[in-house]
């Protein structure tokens, strides 16, 4: 039975949806059980086809990057569109629709690091600026490389990560696009591209350890700053695996080891999206409104993306080829509603 040390997956992640207003200053509270100031927030309007914007308090409230593009590294005014993280949540401005157009739905995703302290890290050859969640797995990192390409940064993990997703900060081209690095698919690195929905590609770089990972593949001296965000998983609170597809209805049931909040999967073949789910858009099974963060669409209410979200995993409850096509390796991310087991008392289903 999966016992877990984070008795409160509320104090690391929150999913919270909101309902914009366009005024000059709009705070957000969550409603989780624990106070969340997050240090990295995912941003998407639901009804429209606005981006999905990422801030951090690395970068602070003026950056932002979009994981539908290859775009370099956006700067806005706090007053207009971002304009802090909160204790318990976040507050935007008024002249975006992609973060409080009036009367629109969206919904922001959460993830607690150090409060935006940060701290530096020479473990590698290029040092970092990193703050680290270590009781959730979680670290952020910015850093800029040096002149050459393959060269190792420090995360602060202390454990080895299973997810990287990294973004060079000031390159627009193809060859900007979003790094996702996994373990998870045959025990080697390889990586998919958050903005696309294309297959995997195996990595000729060296797997991350305990202390460092390649931060810059074949990047050069004249694209080096980056950001990172790296995930070790957590019993009980965060899973990083894989499933595999049996165009079935009664679809393949991933355990986690907890009751989700968060869910993100990618199957390991061309023209299937990206889809993220949620227990905050969908609070009953089945689970499927889904939201594909490689492009700026609408979310999706399809019954052909459709889950369910149990106890101590998910099931898949759908024939499509987009989550369950057969013989089909699928990657998924999950984040914890609740432990199976918190305080020796297991949880409920939905």
């Amino acid at each position: 039975m999966a016992y877990s040390t984070i008795k409160d997956p509320s104090a690391h992640f929150q999913v919270k949806t909101y309902t914009g207003n366009n005024a000059d200053t709009h705070a957000i509270t969550n409603d989780g059980n624990s106070d969340l100031q997050p240090d990295l927030v995912w941003i998407k309007r639901r009804d429209y086809d606005n981006q999905p914007v990422l801030h951090d308090s690395n970068r602070g409230v003026t950056k932002f990057l979009s994981t539908d593009r290859t775009d370099v590294e956006g700067t806005i005014s706090p007053t207009t569109k971002f304009q802090s993280f909160d204790t318990d949540g976040f507050t935007t401005g008024s002249t975006s629709g992609a973060y409080n157009a009036s009367g629109e739905p969206f919904v922001a995703w959460q993830w607690k690091a150090n409060g935006g302290t940060t701290s530096t890290n020479n473990d590698g050859a290029v040092t970092s600026t990193v703050q680290v969640n270590s009781d959730a797995g979680f670290s952020i990192l910015t850093y800029t490389m040096n002149s050459g390409s393959n060269e190792t940064v420090g995360h602060g993990l202390g454990v080895t990560p299973k997810v990287i997703i990294y973004k060079a900060r000031e390159r627009g081209d193809s060859n900007g696009f979003w790094h996702f690095y996994t373990t998870v698919l045959d025990g080697s690195l390889d990586y998919l591209k958050l903005n696309e929905d294309g297959y995997k590609f195996n990595s000729s770089l060296s797997s991350p350890t305990s202390t460092t990972f390649v931060g810059g593949g074949s990047s050069t001296a004249s694209y080096r700053i980056f950001v990172a965000y790296c995930f070790a998983e957590v019993q009980g609170y965060s899973k990083f695996g894989k499933y595999v597809g049996n165009a079935s209805t009664d679809g393949p049931f991933v355990y986690t080891g907890f009751k989700p909040a968060f869910v993100l999967i990618k199957a390991d073949s061309n023209y299937k999206y990206w889809y993220m789910f949620d227990n905050k858009r969908n609070t009953f099974n089945l689970v499927n409104n889904g939201i594909n963060p490689s492009l700026p669409d609408a979310e999706n209410a399809n019954d052909n993306i459709g889950l369910d979200f149990l106890s101590n995993g998910f099931k898949i409850r759908n024939s499509a080829t987009t989550l369950n096509q057969s013989g089909t390796t699928c990657i998924f991310m999950a984040f914890a509603e609740h432990p199976f087991v918190a305080g020796g008392i297991p949880t409920t289903a939905r």
